[in-house]
């Protein structure tokens, strides 16, 4: 598992670079690499973070330069070629670094896929003086139970959602409180070592530096989901190329993770094979004409499209949109069942807010909010990210919801264990508990 001396390592190379001023963001997916340069006012950052305002410190960020190019040697979001990629991510930083006028050399990068499970457990702790501080939730930290340990699987969040003070739910911050015990649940998201591992090695052959890694589904949520949304509870399904991201939010925080194996190249591959053409016709035609409903119009509109291993303009042909949509829907539908399963497996059903937020590439296909409110039997809207100056047009739409949601990520004082100086690791036999399901049970 990873140890809290790495993750700290890498928070305090995060730090460093708020302090220059500048850092850059990089999402790997499947479809695109994008990467985005950050120019940061450190004085108004730490002012922020000294306020404990997300606000004031998503007001800190700027975007100065941004590249992207299309992804290679990545497939179901990871990266499975590490020559490809590496030669992908160069070309998106040299854009991003062009357009800025800048070198960076310390990164943020999304890790999408990896199959990540969530856990939540418990520390508790008696407090050294009559009020909470920094320390009693370090120490608290440190009770807290490690999850399970399993081969070949690696921690990369460890977030405290909720404090309680003498058995009593608290602010999100105690410190300064009276009392005489703390307790601290923790939400804890692991995720194979393989693709982590990868992506680490991609960014150093890059000549870059870690400083944060973020379950992708997580940054499309802090991006895309208003604050209401992400107090009162809601998920965000970001509708990948390779994945499909799953993230739920509850009082601001993530309380769940979770991927699955398919995404938008599989409508392509579905589209390829279907009306056989070759897979780079079948992505264009996709992303130009495909949708998620057919009307009676659909009959009468028609596309030209070759045929697989047809190169003479005699053997093109044209297929109506409906016959495109034809093919697109059932796919699309098994991914949204599936995300409704993995939802309802969470216990998203019993939480307050219940609403739904669309992120991805997938996002953008005509139609698509009716076919996920129908269902996934929930309120859903597309998302698009916010609350970053300087966001140019060609990296504002919903499927770059997740390298902004990188930027977010980086201004969020006092955000992970890491961020405080535990004693020592995780404490043995405390109460494990399902994320969801704790918070059900205590809202």
């Amino acid at each position: 598992m990873t140890t809290l001396s790495d993750m700290r390592s890498m928070r305090e190379r995060l730090r460093a670079a708020l302090r220059r001023g500048l850092i850059a963001v990089l999402d790997v997916g499947s479809a695109k690499t994008v990467c985005l340069i950050l120019e940061v006012d450190a004085a108004r950052l730490a002012a922020a973070e000294a306020k404990g305002s997300a606000h004031e410190a998503h007001a800190a960020l700027r975007v100065v330069g941004a590249g992207l190019t299309r992804s290679r040697g990545v497939r179901l979001g990871e990266i499975v070629e590490m020559e490809e990629a590496e030669r992908a991510i160069r070309t998106a930083l040299e854009r991003a670094e062009k357009s800025a006028g800048a070198r960076v050399d310390q990164v943020i990068a999304a890790l999408s896929g990896a199959r990540p499970r969530s856990h939540a457990v418990y520390g508790e702790a008696e407090l050294e003086g009559e009020e909470a501080g920094s320390r009693d939730i370090a120490r608290a930290l440190a009770a807290a139970e490690e999850p399970e340990r399993r081969e070949g699987r690696e921690m990369i969040h460890a977030m405290p959602v909720n404090y309680t003070l003498d058995g009593r739910t608290a602010t999100a911050d105690p410190r300064g409180m009276a009392a005489r015990s703390l307790g601290v649940d923790l939400h804890t998201v692991s995720v194979d070592r393989t693709p982590l591992r990868n992506l680490a090695a991609s960014v150093r052959r890059c000549d870059l530096e870690l400083a944060g890694v973020v379950i992708g589904g997580c940054a499309s949520g802090l991006s895309a989901l208003v604050e209401d949304e992400q107090k009162l509870g809601a998920a965000c399904i970001d509708l990948g190329a390779g994945s499909t991201d799953i993230s739920i939010f509850l009082r601001g925080r993530l309380v769940h993770a979770d991927s699955a194996r398919l995404g938008g190249d599989h409508l392509t591959q579905d589209i390829s094979v279907g009306l056989s053409m070759p897979v780079a016709e079948a992505e264009r035609i996709k992303t130009r004409h495909g949708g998620a409903i057919a009307t009676g119009m659909d009959e009468r509109e028609l596309i030209e499209a070759p045929h697989l291993g047809g190169d003479h303009p005699a053997e093109r042909r044209r297929i109506s949109r409906s016959a495109l949509i034809g093919v697109i829907r059932p796919r699309l539908e098994e991914i949204l069942e599936d995300a409704r399963r993995r939802l309802d497996r969470a216990g998203f059903q019993n939480l307050p807010g219940r609403r739904i937020v669309l992120t991805g590439g997938g996002a953008q296909l005509t139609g698509i909010e009716e076919t996920a409110q129908r269902i996934l039997g929930r309120q859903v809207r597309i998302g698009r990210p916010m609350r970053v100056a300087g966001l140019p047009a060609s990296v504002s739409g919903p499927d770059c919801a997740a390298v902004v949601g990188l930027a977010l990520h980086a201004a969020r004082p006092q955000d992970e264990a890491w961020d405080f100086e535990p004693a020592a690791a995780f404490a043995p036999r405390l109460r494990l508990v399902g994320a969801v399901r704790w918070f059900r049970e205590n809202w």
